[in-house]
Formats: structure tokens, C-alpha cells, sequence
């Protein structure tokens, strides 16, 4: 018999670290080689991860919703006869007596003598791998109480100059995919000014009646986008590696949403541009009030996400791309502008539109020809959504 680790696989080049989305077998449970065992996600999907070896699941060494360096432990197994343990390239892992005989920090830290309430509780603390390795070094098992002791010693339970508290796990993994996009897109931004007045007038209209639909006037500006996505199939696309274009049929419209203690979630309309415009409104709702009860609808169909901060007074932003998508939409507060093209001097309700996109996939004219579509859709708004109320 043998114990041998489990480490997060690299699937591709520049890949540095992945979310553990969740388990499919339990401690105990026999496993046999190229059986799917746990799923993680990179930036451009959640998959499945099969196991390099037969044998029996001893324990599981991370949480869903951690993010995990490419080669860090995820799991152990035993198994039978003389195995090699594979690298994170699928080699069999190197060895020599030094190796064999030397136990690392890291070893000794994910012995049995430290509980998981142990660990976790270092964890909040800020204890490192190293430091909870020495400490569990002659000891039966390593408790909560030890952990207080030796932040006491150090003088760091006492410290009144700074606190600590550990990333919420959504915002590590929004983190963890803002810096693989800054890795991955070769990012474009553009930006136009844009008559609200259409939607506004539109907004008074349904507010003056006495109907119980009561959209608003950023459900009118996102259902004009989602009509003009039907033309734009290159924004409704993604890479998949660097040579496979894939697109959708339909577009799986992203919202950004902000929640208290500015936590950040995504909202997402399926198939957005089939939808009718009543139903579009009552699905928007639903999937935003969704995200502020806490679920966050990302996935990999999601090519373009709206940002909306209108309410914040900010005219202008740049607005960050996270891959598989390849645009986000910024839509800016609403001022007195002057209307273009004008011989004489005329006051019109203006937006700004800023719109980030991924050069890899479109080029400016592209980019430039889409942007424009969305002012002619918004500043047109009472035509598309055939005439309002009436």
C-alpha cells in the first residue's frame, strides 16, 4: 500500500490556479483510474477531473470554492503495489532517497494530527502551511487552544496597529478571474455619447399609467442591447484555446450586480435576445433579485455583462473584460449634453456608453459598428418596444 497525492492538473498554458467547484466522491469511497472525481473551473470553463490512479479516497485537503495553485494538493489517496505519483503534466513524479526520506512542511501539515477545525481556525488566523507544520511536529493532535498560544508568543493576537480577516470565498474567485483575464485579454475601449430622452419619456409614460408593469429604464437600455446582439454574433463568441472561435445561438446577457459590503455578483438573462419585451422585463427582475439573494450566475455561455452605475453619478469608466466573455458594457449617469451635429446650441438628457472588448476576438471596427447599434437601439427605444404603453 501507498498514499499518494492528488494535485491540480495544468490544462493549459499560463493556467496558474483554479476554483475547486465541487467534490463527486466521498473519503472512503473506491475509485478506479480515469474516473471523474472532483470539477474545478478555469477561465474558460467548469470540467470534470478524472483520477490518475486506482484506489481508495483517504481524505480531501481543500473546500469547494477554494482557489488552488496548479500543482497543490487536493486530495490523497491509497493505493496498491508501487505507484508512482504523476506531476501536474501527467509524467510519473521523479524521486530520490532524499525525497523519499525528508518529510516537507507541507507533508507534515496535512497529517491526521491536525483536525479541520484545527486548520481552519490557523487559516482565519493567518498561520502558514510552515508555521502550522512545525508546530504539529510532536504532537498528538494540534488544537484550536495552540493556535492562540502561539499567536500570543508572537504578539500577533495582541496587535491593535492592524486587523486581518480572511477574502470572502466570492470575491477570491471574482479575484482569482479578473487575474487571469489580465493575462489572457488584449483588451479595446471605446465609448459614445447617447440621447436618453427617447427612454426617459418612455420611463414617464409607464409611471403615468396605471398599469402594475413598471419596468425601468435601464431594463429598456439592457432590452436594447439584447436586440442588438442578434447582429453581432462576434460578441457572442469566446476562444476556446487560441485557435477555436466558439458562438452561440443565443445570448446569455450578463448584469452586473453590487451587493452590500461591495461585493460584486452576476446576474444572467438566458436566451435574452428571444425573448419578448414584457418577458424580458419580468426575467430581468427575477435573475437580478436572484444575485441579490446571493447566487452568482456566471458561466462559460456568458460573452457580453452590463455595468450600471448610473445611481453612483459616473459619467465615464473602463470597464474590465473577464474572460470567457469578451465585452462588458458600461452605461454612465445621466446629464445636460449638447446635441451633436447641431448648428445652433441644444440641450439634450445624454448617457455615456463605454464598452471594453477583447482584440483577440474583434478588431475596432467591429467593436465601433456594435456600439453605435446599441445608441440607434436606445435612442429608438419607443419603435422597438412597439410603441410603449400606447
Amino acid at each position: 500500500m501507498a498514499f499518494i497525492s492528488i494535485r491540480i492538473p495544468q490544462l493549459g498554458e499560463g493556467l496558474q490556479e483554479a476554483r475547486l467547484v465541487a467534490v463527486l466522491k466521498h473519503q472512503g469511497d473506491k475509485i478506479r483510474r480515469d474516473e471523474p472525481i472532483y470539477q474545478m473551473e478555469t477561465d474558460k470553463a467548469v470540467m470534470d477531473v478524472e483520477s490518475p490512479y486506482d484506489g481508495t479516497l483517504i481524505e480531501w485537503l481543500a473546500q469547494p470554492d477554494d482557489i488552488l495553485a496548479i500543482g497543490a494538493e487536493v486530495a490523497r489517496m491509497e493505493v496498491e503495489g508501487d505507484v508512482q505519483e504523476m506531476t501536474v503534466h501527467g509524467a510519473p513524479k521523479q524521486t530520490n532517497d532524499a525525497e523519499t526520506t525528508e518529510e516537507t512542511p507541507t507533508t507534515t501539515a496535512r497529517n491526521v494530527s491536525i483536525p479541520p477545525k484545527t486548520r481552519a481556525y490557523a487559516k482565519e488566523n493567518g498561520v502558514t502551511e510552515d508555521q502550522l507544520a512545525m508546530l504539529a511536529k510532536g504532537t498528538a493532535k494540534l488544537m484550536p487552544e495552540d493556535i492562540d498560544r502561539f499567536l500570543a508568543r508572537s504578539g500577533r493576537a495582541m496587535s491593535s496597529a492592524f486587523s486581518e480577516a480572511p477574502v470572502e470565498p466570492k470575491q477570491r474567485l471574482l479575484s482569482s478571474r479578473l487575474v487571469r483575464g489580465s493575462q489572457l485579454v488584449v483588451p479595446g475601449t471605446m465609448s459614445v455619447a447617447v440621447s436618453w430622452s427617447g427612454i426617459e419619456h418612455l420611463r414617464a409614460r409607464y409611471k403615468a399609467s396605471s398599469d402594475a408593469f413598471q419596468p425601468s429604464a435601464f431594463t429598456m437600455f439592457a432590452y436594447a442591447v439584447a436586440h442588438t446582439l442578434r447582429d453581432f454574433p462576434m460578441f457572442r463568441s469566446t476562444l476556446i484555446g487560441e485557435g477555436t472561435l466558439r458562438t452561440y445561438n443565443h445570448v446569455q446577457l450578463g448584469i452586473a450586480v453590487g451587493l452590500p459590503g461591495d461585493q460584486l455578483l452576476l446576474a444572467v438573462v438566458p436566451d435574452a435576445d428571444t425573448l419578448g419585451w414584457r418577458e424580458f422585463a419580468e426575467k430581468t427582475r427575477e435573475r437580478i433579485e436572484l444575485a441579490r439573494n446571493g447566487t452568482d450566475q456566471a458561466n462559460e455561455a456568458v460573452t457580453i455583462s452590463l455595468t450600471n452605475m448610473q445611481s453612483f453619478g459616473l459619467r465615464d469608466a473602463v470597464p474590465v473584460v473577464v474572460p470567457p466573455a469578451v465585452g462588458t458594457l458600461f452605461l454612465g449617469a445621466v446629464y445636460n449634453g449638447l446635441v451633436p451635429d447641431s448648428v445652433d446650441l441644444h440641450i439634450q438628457r445624454t448617457v455615456n456608453m463605454a464598452l471594453t472588448f477583447d482584440h483577440r476576438v474583434m478588431n475596432g471596427v467591429g467593436a465601433a459598428e456594435f456600439l453605435n447599434a446599441v445608441k440607434n437601439k436606445v435612442e429608438s427605444i419607443s419603435s422597438l418596444i412597439d410603441g410603449g404603453i400606447g
